[in-house]
């Protein structure tokens, strides 16, 4: 008789998955499916396997009815459930992120914890900047988020969190103009709003900290110009 470990594993052969990058898909360790393997999967774990393996969570969970089925068409099914595992990411102040190139950032006196599901080889280098100003408006307004990975190394037209010789750090959109008589590749930094002025590597001394990998807005809330 066919169990629910039996469509499972028709389930992960399926989209080609292991068992055990499934359980961390969902935000579990790998060690989960040594359970599931046994048949021990609550109900919101089976709907959680269910979205990600694109079956029906009834037929996952008792076997009656289809593998798949076919959502109707209606026009709005423009999103799909995100299963990536969040990760807890200190947000630091601009002064603390000026330093993280010089130090790192020690553990001490965050200015707060932010979530994400960014992954990287050096989780100890993503840490979350609130921004401030209007100098990357209106595509980047006050109070909105940033996750910044300091380990990636900057390319044309990405954002960046920089430090031009003060204790505080900047944010400003990456371009590559050149390359300067040792080989460096020289670059502005842009902002996106035009009453602000460019920086330029070529002028003045300028670090790159790190690069934005995601951006959190709030459509919600009301800031001051």
């Amino acid at each position: 008789m066919e169990t629910i470990v039996d469509r499972l594993q028709l389930a992960l052969d399926k989209e080609n998955i292991k068992w055990s990058a499934a359980a961390i898909k969902i935000g579990l360790s790998a060690q989960a499916a040594s359970n599931w393997k046994k048949g021990k999967i609550g109900k919101e774990t089976v709907e959680k396997l269910a979205n990600l393996l694109k079956v029906d969570a009834g037929w996952l969970l008792t076997g009656n009815g289809e593998m798949t089925h076919s959502a109707p068409d209606d026009g709005f099914k423009n999103v799909i459930f995100d299963s990536s595992p969040l990760r807890k990411i200190p947000v630091l102040d601009f002064v603390q992120a000026g330093l993280f190139h010089e130090t790192g950032y020690d553990g001490i006196n965050p200015k707060g914890d932010a979530y994400t599901t960014y992954q990287n080889a050096k989780p100890e280098c993503v840490f979350s900047l609130e921004v401030s100003g209007l100098s990357m408006a209106p595509d980047f307004n006050p109070g909105d988020k940033l996750v910044v990975d300091a380990s990636k190394p900057p390319y044309p037209g990405c954002f960046v969190i920089a430090q031009n010789g003060s204790h505080e750090a900047t944010f400003k959109k990456y371009r590559a103009i050149g390359y300067d008589e040792h080989g460096r590749e020289t670059f502005e930094l842009v902002p996106l709003n035009p009453d602000f002025p460019t920086m330029c590597s070529t002028k003045q001394e300028i670090r790159i900290i790190g690069v934005v990998v995601e951006h959190l807005r709030c459509f919600g809330r009301q800031y001051k110009s």
